[in-house]
């Protein structure tokens, strides 16, 4: 890095810090950023990372609940160039994953400028570069990486009436744990994997969860004879067609788990493994929710038409124009991070050794 002040009164900026990014601009220290910024360094291209908070995977820090564990096994979540420590379980803890990253972040090198929160990036047409930034300083690179992630800013519907609602209303980033509403009647709305956890969560203090679903839902066993359903998947996908394969986790799942659509989770006419990869819509991987669910202690709630949502491209998502990519978009996870990172840091490792 080095000072752009020169470019800067070329170009009448007349911002104090101005800062001339040898390598690449990558804006996020989550996963999806330190991943990147490793691959980057394999090439050996240098990077700087710009976080908004105080700290790495900051959302995984301060917005998730204290229960959360990884829902795939340890070796499909890991990124690329480092591994998990050996002695981690086979589905690691909101705090390991923590301790991980800042591993991650330590054997690289990664140090992060915190408390830039970018609040503009526009491409210099004249220079050919990205110029970022931030709420005191400007920072300029050829190639800007965007790796701010999927759910980097919670998605809270409008809701008629919820202004006279009395009691208190959380998303999912604030929930902590259920001791807060303990014996308490609580409406989640969302049957993702965080909705069906947070009601598991809240039943194991004596709430009474009510479940709204909005659509058809895809609910599939965490395991399957003893190995991840993912992993078995994963495995059968090398041999057989997909629909095929759909077809047998369908069998298996209503086999372990019985016919979800008794108790109001219908199953989408497309099989699970093409939903995800045609919409990115993720399969709920079962963690004891759905017992709870038979029991009555978890009441499900009317369901909602489907509506559309935006579908992000795979596998070629991770490239634009004028060097601009992102990464963390994919709807495919720490699975779909670790392949932005390598695909990006190849790219432009390829150019910067022809510069």
């Amino acid at each position: 890095m080095g000072s752009c002040r020169g470019q800067q009164q070329q170009h009448r900026h007349n911002e104090a810090n101005c800062v001339l990014v040898q390598g690449a601009i990558i804006v996020g220290a989550g996963p999806s950023g330190l991943a990147t910024s490793a691959c980057l360094k394999q090439q050996g291209v240098p990077s700087l990372v710009l976080e908004r908070s105080v700290c790495i995977a900051s959302l995984w820090q301060h917005r998730t609940y204290d229960r959360l564990k990884l829902h795939l096994p340890k070796q499909f979540c890991q990124l690329p160039l480092l591994g998990f420590p050996q002695n981690f379980p086979k589905y690691p803890t909101k705090h390991q994953f923590i301790s991980y990253m800042e591993s991650y972040a330590s054997h690289f090198s990664i140090q992060p400028r915190f408390n830039q929160s970018v609040t503009s990036a526009e491409f210099d047409h004249v220079m050919g570069s990205w110029r970022v930034k931030t709420q005191d300083s400007q920072y300029i690179s050829r190639w800007l990486i965007v790796a701010t992630g999927e759910n980097a800013e919670p998605v809270i519907p409008d809701i008629p009436g919820i202004d006279a609602f009395k009691g208190p209303v959380l998303h999912t980033n604030l929930y902590k744990s259920g001791s807060e509403f303990r014996n308490q009647r609580v409406l989640v709305i969302g049957c993702g994997n965080s909705g069906m956890e947070v009601c598991l969560d809240l039943c194991r203090y004596n709430a009474i969860p009510h479940m709204v679903v909005r659509n058809t839902v895809h609910v599939l066993p965490r395991e399957m004879f003893g190995f991840s359903t993912f992993r078995i998947a994963m495995a059968l996908l090398k041999w057989f067609p997909l629909k095929l394969v759909d077809k047998l986790l369908l069998l298996v799942s209503n086999f372990t788990l019985g016919n979800t659509d008794q108790i109001g989770l219908r199953r989408p006419k497309t099989g699970p493994i093409e939903l995800k990869n045609v919409t990115g819509k993720t399969p709920v991987l079962d963690v004891g929710a759905l017992a709870q669910i038979k029991t009555g202690k978890i009441k499900g709630c009317e369901f909602f038409t489907e509506d559309g949502t935006p579908k992000t491209p795979f596998p070629n998502g991770w490239k634009a124009e004028k060097g601009l990519y992102t990464v963390g978009f994919t709807r495919r996870g720490l699975l779909g991070t670790a392949y932005d990172a390598v695909k990006i840091a190849t790219d432009i490792g390829e150019q910067w050794r022809t510069i």
